[in-house]
């Protein structure tokens, strides 16, 4: 039974699309408990312990405190880090790494519980060799893709391979003149590739000439396909340029969906797609934590439900 076990909701202060699941499962009066691990130790604590009867314990918040036993289902968003600017840098380091590996493991191993997503797997699925490496695999088309840090390398790939796109591996935090900012995808030239390339890894990858794009958000056995309409070569560039309409996936595209998470071990994914002239899905990405209500106010599909259909039944 699931009666009076909470959902643990696993992200920022400021976060609109937790905030609507969150008043959802009140509406459905599941307990919440709302944490940040970024607030860990001012003003979020924990005590676990683990005997041969596996672990037990609580973590609290100045409002709520969860029995870390009975969580049935956790929704990991996206938590600030862990900061101790009281300390000098030496000292941070290794309380942020203590943190880390303190509160995140309890946070990772609780009894019982369903996760969406388990952090460990979110990892691993955010490095986007092992994303494309795993679409391939799974039976999506892959565009031809290079990681490489030798700029003879990438002249040759553009060569043979243009147009060609450069997309960031990652995309951490990254200030232009104390402006948060990121670095967006674009066409890449071979006469641009200059000796920067080799500075750090980089992805290039096959342009493919497309008629739209398709987002695929995958809420356990629910799929919600959206196509998206536009002129841009990174759509996320201009939503106001945008227009969306449900679609239905492919059977085979389906097929590889649930290939995919269940190589990461997912119950949620957002994958993004590109249709070719001819038709065919290209596989681009997947990400484990993506944004999904702005779909949901845009095309009516019930995706907020679905979530919180999921969290609350747990993993009974």
């Amino acid at each position: 039974m699931n009666a009076a076990r909470p959902v643990l909701v696993v992200t920022t202060l400021y976060d609109p699309t937790a905030d609507v699941v969150i008043r959802e499962l009140h509406d459905r009066n599941v307990p919440v408990v709302r944490l940040d691990s970024g607030d860990f130790p001012a003003s979020l604590s924990v005590a676990a312990e683990i005997t041969g009867s596996g672990l037990r314990g609580r973590v609290s918040t100045p409002s709520r405190t969860a029995d870390l036993a009975r969580v049935r289902s956790l929704y990991y968003r996206r938590p600030s880090g862990f900061a101790f600017p009281h300390l000098s840098a030496q000292d941070a380091r290794f309380a942020v790494t203590q943190a880390r590996y303190g509160l995140g493991g309890v946070l990772a191993s609780l009894p019982g519980c369903l996760y969406v997503n388990h952090p460990h797997r979110m990892g691993d699925a955010e490095f986007k060799p092992s994303g494309l490496a795993a679409a391939v695999e799974a039976g999506f088309d892959v565009p031809p893709t290079l990681i490489t840090s030798d700029p003879d390398a990438a002249r040759s790939f553009i060569k043979r391979n243009g147009p060609v796109i450069y997309k960031p591996l990652h995309n951490p935090a990254y200030l232009v003149d104390g402006v948060p900012s990121v670095v967006r995808v674009a066409d890449a030239a071979a006469e641009d590739i200059d000796d920067s390339v080799a500075g750090t890894a980089h992805l290039f990858q096959k342009r493919v000439p497309k008629t739209a794009d398709v987002r695929v958000t995958v809420i356990g056995a629910r799929v919600f396909c959206v196509r998206i309409d536009s002129d841009l070569l990174d759509w996320r560039t201009d939503y106001g340029r945008l227009s969306y309409a449900p679609v239905e996936a492919p059977p085979d595209i389906e097929r590889g969906i649930r290939r995919y998470l269940a190589h990461f071990g997912l119950v949620f994914g957002a994958f993004d797609f590109c249709v070719g002239e001819d038709g065919r899905w290209w596989f681009l990405e997947c990400n484990p934590s993506g944004q999904w209500y702005w779909l949901e106010t845009e095309t009516g599909l019930p995706m907020c439900a679905a979530l919180a259909d999921l969290l609350e039944s747990g993993r009974d």
